[in-house]
């Protein structure tokens, strides 16, 4: 059975509107002010995307850019119940799949930007040995292993996927510690409060003195980050200047310095 462990301290107040959108109660969130850009990115851009906003705004004065940052799948579900958003970045492909769905993303406006890559990472002041490989995470000393909720995290969707690749999927879920984003599962290991989880590589490179990775995990599929304008957003000329901007070789620049690769075929 999957158990859980206490929540993340989160100093997210502000975006409290949002989740109760995503939670489907009903609250009337403002409309957005003149000259802010909000951008609702996967979590594991957090770092990034910020230094890339800071880019942005340096181009672009009198603008301001303003981030929700989140599991891409929740993020999704927040912009189809009318959470304010210019801009929509996700950590996989199936996210924005389904966004092109509900149709609220604009025509045309789609583009992959970055590529990453899935690695399993332990506690840095660890006494246990490293796993080796992931059928290591099936023995009886490994007692819980962290990984984003596959139902709504692309993390975990990756990790079941290797998983279940390996033949070990059944074994280690049934220590899963489920994650509501990928920097909560990095939060878990660098706690200590499991014994090894499953983020992405540019995740792991945030706090290299308290994780360590142990593997670089194969996945099924290539690991990329789509971006797209809004179909909605009130702002939709500024909207696609910063997604012109993120796949710019400036914006391509500042991603690579916290560990992004660029796209297939950029």
């Amino acid at each position: 059975m999957r158990t859980s462990v206490r929540p993340l301290r989160r100093t997210l107040l502000r975006l409290l509107p949002l989740a109760a959108l995503a939670a489907g109660i009903g609250f009337n969130a403002p409309a957005c002010a003149a000259g802010e850009l909000v951008v609702s990115a996967a979590a594991s851009l957090t770092n990034a995307f910020k230094a890339v906003g800071d880019a942005y705004e340096k181009q672009h004065p009198g603008t301001r850019v303003l981030f929700n940052f989140g599991a891409s799948d929740v993020l999704m579900q927040q912009i189809v119940k009318g959470a304010p958003a210019d801009v929509f970045a996700s950590a996989d492909q199936k996210a924005m799949d389904r966004a092109a769905d509900e149709k609220v993303i604009a025509p045309g406006t789609r583009r992959d930007f970055a590529a990453n890559s899935l690695v399993l990472i332990v506690p840095v002041d660890s006494r246990a040995a490293a796993p080796a490989s992931l059928h290591d995470l099936a023995a009886p000393g490994v007692k819980r292993v962290a990984y984003g909720d596959p139902a709504s995290v692309p993390v975990g969707r990756y990790t079941e996927g290797a998983l279940r690749a390996a033949g070990v999927w059944d074994a280690v879920s049934a220590k899963g510690v489920l994650a509501a984003n990928v920097r909560q599962s990095l939060d878990y290991v660098a706690r200590g409060e499991v014994d090894a989880g499953f983020v992405f590589g540019t995740d792991a490179a945030v706090m290299p003195g308290r994780v360590k990775v142990a593997l670089t995990v194969p996945t099924q599929t290539a690991i990329t980050y789509p971006i797209a304008v809004v179909k909605d957003s009130q702002h939709a000329a500024q909207a696609q200047s910063f997604v012109d901007f993120v796949t710019s070789p400036q914006g391509q620049k500042v991603l690579a310095t916290f560990g992004f690769k660029p796209a297939a075929g950029k």
